[in-house]
């Protein structure tokens, strides 16, 4: 499949993702529960389309009981992934948001003007950083479809802790299954992004 086919189904599979951008009732009672902890992954290695290392950054900063990441360049201009409260999410799902934020770096995101929030141009970036972090994980950690499941179940359950409608959480987990079934290696997956929109 050429690159833009594969940022076009990526797109219309991750579209539904816009439909929630406030937290339910019954997600906000979830949060006053007593959160899980894990032992906390160690991050992969990451370098992004300009060669530069990034370094990972661990916070408890940010809504409590809500393991994020955030790929930016610190104050420096230094290529960074911030990871908040990895504690409180299983460690399948620490390893697919280290992996996604990297995406972000490797795609040359973090340098782009970054699209208004929700909108097409926003969830593109997201569905091609949900597809990188998954094939690195299928690559790299070997995780077969067992593997892929405890990912996606983690996934589910944090989206609904947020408070995403079920139409989202099942267009994103479509979207991932597809990377993980039709795509080769994620740098080839990567060069393809990158040629695309001319960085490479």
């Amino acid at each position: 499949m050429s690159p833009q086919n594969t940022t076009l189904c990526c797109m219309l599979s991750v579209l539904g993702l816009a439909l929630c951008t406030t937290y339910s009732d019954e997600a906000k009672a979830q949060n006053t529960q007593t959160q899980a902890t894990y032992a906390v992954v160690e991050p992969p290695e990451c370098t992004n389309d300009k060669g530069e290392n990034i370094r990972f950054i661990d916070s408890n900063k940010g809504r409590a009981g809500m393991a994020t990441g955030m790929a930016i360049r610190d104050q420096n201009g230094k290529p960074v992934v911030i990871r908040s409260n990895y504690a409180n999410t299983p460690p399948e799902f620490q390893s697919f948001i280290d992996r996604h934020e990297c995406a972000h770096h490797q795609t040359g995101d973090v340098d782009r003007p970054h699209p208004p929030r929700n909108s097409s141009a926003h969830l593109m970036n997201e569905s091609i950083s949900d597809c990188v972090a998954i094939l690195r994980i299928r690559d790299e950690e070997g995780y077969d479809r067992a593997g892929f499941l405890k990912v996606a179940t983690a996934l589910r359950n944090e989206m609904a802790k947020i408070g995403f409608p079920e139409i989202s959480i099942s267009s994103r987990i479509s979207n991932i299954d597809n990377c993980y079934t039709e795509y080769g290696s994620p740098q080839d997956f990567i060069d393809g992004v990158l040629k695309q929109r001319g960085l490479i």
